[in-house]
């Protein structure tokens, strides 16, 4: 923990320093290292600030049920604030950090700026722009890691100053902090000073001179990635438009009315906040049996009411449950069980294991920054040549190629095959059953993750792996940068995971955990009379059963709810021939190569290697559907109107367990001569981070 500070001045008075303790990624009360370091220096007056960043709202990708989870965590941290002090609460800001921290700090009077350290690549751009401002100003400023069981930085200078590619090197590199073992958990704060009075927090008088005041919140107004998630249409988005503090000039939670989010859009059943995490916490630990014998890969992806897995992602990701909190209460039952010689699961598949792995892929993120995320420029990732890549730009400040958020049909059928996967309409129900229940819930298990994203990207449709992730991320409640990225490059054997060969099957995986179809049935209820001996393959039954179960095969199952009878669509390519073009394709780019950084790839010599012709493309953005012609200029401030919503089987094939454990055989990378891309922060914050600069 950095060492307590103390104000010189205040110190002398006897008072203690004023303390602006800023929210972002720990949602929380308890083991919260950087709330116990603000509440350590004794502070006069104490303000926990939430800045309303128009970054995440417009240009991260979010569908309803992400945004009610998070201001549900939100209210419910408000509200214990409130329980320990009727004067406090979480205070809204409803401005780009960057835009309006001078203002705050220097209106407040602020000594010392506490936050938790936050190592994803626009965040690190952020927060070294608000340090700058802070320091500028003589205000301290404070981070303290919390968000993973080890500091990521720590990780990466452990591990050589390289990023974490297995899991042995993220094991080596944490016995070098602390022996591999993270800090117990600290108690929640019992009481809180108070913040300034009314008088003194108002910052009403901004409004009328904030001429940055334009529905953008201080950022830039370009395409907004979440304009079709706002239902209630483009004119009931009035979140920035209401006022810096909000339309009661309270510093209130945004509402998803606000936001121009219907509520009635809000599906999943996952229930954001501190208490709720830690009540579903309880109720796994509680069952010791559960705790001792988990192993990932043999829980079922078909499981639900309940599901087999902890349902705790969402809530470390917003920072509602504790991961070290997570580590410890599992590691006591795991002792307990010890010292009574009852079985034991290790790792990486028990609980334990499974949050070394996100370690490992917050480490990895935090070396590489946004190149990460990212084919190009991305040193650890194989450069495999799919279709539907990444549009890039070249970044203000060092040149290197940066996605702009949208990418290139340069084949109209793999455009089909993404956005008939996006919407569960491929033909194959185990398919479309995880990506409606995605959709729905905003979560899937881990092997429906691995199903889904091997059918996209090396198992069926050849389709980059991005495009995947933006799906995951517009869709799932506990999308993160790191592990996002980190398990779509695993799944698609670019990075992590060389095994090309293994392929999930879209028919026998289903049938393995689920031989009835109960989940089928659930999440494709239009299949839902149909026997079991065809729920996995629908397009096989008799024309006069498909008549009598209510649905008949056929299509594409496009406006499918337009239709007078039931309808379900035909499998949209044959499996086993897709199997096999994906395997020749692998295997070549394996052979050429490449990874994301080399020369020939950044410079688009990769063509020739692969004797491919540049037909162009239109370019799409992945929310929004279609954009304008590469090589048509748009003006930056516009943003689309009308923003479109769109938008036989193998048994042979490896029925899918890939592995979970370490890479083995993964084959040298070739020698060849590159060109390192440069990492480094852009010229603003509103430059590349947002992906949707230069429309050209």
């Amino acid at each position: 923990m950095p060492p307590k500070f103390k104000s010189p001045k205040k110190q002398a008075q006897g008072q203690g320093p004023r303390v602006l303790y800023w929210f972002r990624t720990d949602l929380r009360l308890h083991d919260s290292p950087a709330l116990a370091h603000a509440l350590s220096l004794s502070p006069s007056v104490f303000i926990p600030l939430w800045c309303w960043d128009p970054h995440y709202v417009y240009r991260q990708r979010g569908a309803a049920n992400r945004w009610n989870f998070l201001v549900s965590c939100m209210r419910d941290v408000s509200e214990s604030l409130t329980a320990l002090n009727p004067k406090q609460k979480i205070h809204v800001v409803r401005r780009a950090p960057g835009k309006v921290m001078a203002e705050l700090l220097r209106r407040w009077k602020v000594d010392v700026l506490v936050f938790e350290r936050d190592t994803d690549a626009y965040a690190r751009m952020r927060d070294e722009e608000v340090v700058g401002i802070a320091e500028g100003l003589g205000v301290k400023v404070v981070s303290v890691s919390g968000r993973t069981l080890f500091d990521s930085d720590e990780v990466v200078k452990a591990n050589g100053g390289k990023p974490t590619m297995s899991m042995n090197q993220l094991v080596n590199a944490s016995k070098k902090i602390g022996n591999g073992v993270p800090n117990r958990p600290l108690d929640r704060p019992t009481c809180l000073p108070d913040p300034l009075s009314a008088a003194e927090m108002d910052l009403g008088d901004l409004d009328p001179n904030d001429r940055k005041n334009d529905g953008s919140g201080g950022g830039k107004k370009e395409m907004d990635y979440n304009l079709p998630q706002r239902t209630l249409g483009k004119a009931k988005n009035t979140q920035y438009e209401t006022g810096i503090m909000g339309p009661k000039r309270d510093f209130g939670i945004p509402t998803l009315e606000e936001m121009g989010i219907d509520p009635a859009d809000v599906t999943s059943p996952h229930k954001g906040g501190e208490i709720a995490g830690l009540a579903t916490l309880k109720s796994m630990i509680e069952n010791p049996e559960y705790i001792g014998t988990f192993e990932k890969p043999k829980t079922a992806p078909t499981d639900f009411e309940p599901q087999s897995t902890t349902l705790l992602s969402a809530h470390m990701h917003f920072g509602s449950v504790s991961v070290r909190k997570f580590w410890w209460d599992v590691q006591d039952v795991l002792e307990k069980r010890r010292k009574q010689n009852k079985p034991i699961s290790g790792e990486p598949v028990n609980l334990p294991g499974q949050l070394l792995f996100r370690d490992m892929y917050f480490a990895a993120h935090a070396k590489l920054g946004f190149q990460f995320g990212q084919a190009l420029g991305n040193s650890v990732a194989r450069f495999i040549p799919w279709h539907l890549q990444s549009n890039y730009v070249k970044g203000e400040r060092d040149g290197s190629l940066i996605s702009d958020g949208t990418y290139v049909v340069d084949d109209p059928q793999a455009e089909e095959y993404f956005r008939r996967w996006k919407e569960g309409r491929t033909g194959f129900p185990w398919i479309d059953s995880l990506m409606r229940q995605l959709k729905l819930e905003g979560w899937i298990h881990h092997l429906g993750r691995h199903a889904v994203a091997c059918f996209l990207t090396r198992g069926g449709c050849y389709v980059s792996w991005e495009r995947g992730a933006e799906v995951f991320e517009e869709w799932l409640i506990d999308h993160e940068v790191a592990c996002n990225a980190g398990n779509w490059m695993w799944l698609s054997c670019t990075a992590f995971f060389s095994q090309f060969y293994r392929m999930y099957s879209p028919v026998a995986f289903g049938k393995k955990w689920d031989p009835e179809g109960n989940f089928v049935r659930k999440y494709v209820p239009e299949l839902a009379k149909f026997d079991k001996k065809y729920i996995y393959e629908p397009h096989k039954a008799p024309i006069a059963d498909q008549k009598a179960w209510g649905c008949v095969i056929q299509g594409d199952g496009a406006n499918a709810e337009e239709k007078r009878s039931k309808v379900y669509p035909k499998p949209m390519f044959d499996f086993n021939e897709r199997r096999q073009f994906c395997l020749d394709r692998m295997k070549e780019a394996y052979d050429v190569g490449l990874y994301g950084d080399d020369e020939r790839v950044l410079s688009g010599e990769w063509k020739k290697l692969f004797d491919l012709e540049d037909k162009g493309g239109e370019r799409k953005e992945e929310t929004n559907g279609h954009l304008l012609p590469r090589g048509t200029k748009r003006t930056k401030a516009k943003a689309p109107d009308d923003a479109e919503r769109s938008d036989d089987t193998g048994e042979f094939a490896d029925q899918g367990d890939e592995s979970q454990g370490e890479e083995n055989d993964k084959p040298p990378r070739k020698v060849v001569k590159q060109t390192k891309t440069r990492k480094g922060a852009q010229k603003t914050l509103d430059t590349i981070v947002t992906r949707t600069r230069a429309m050209k």
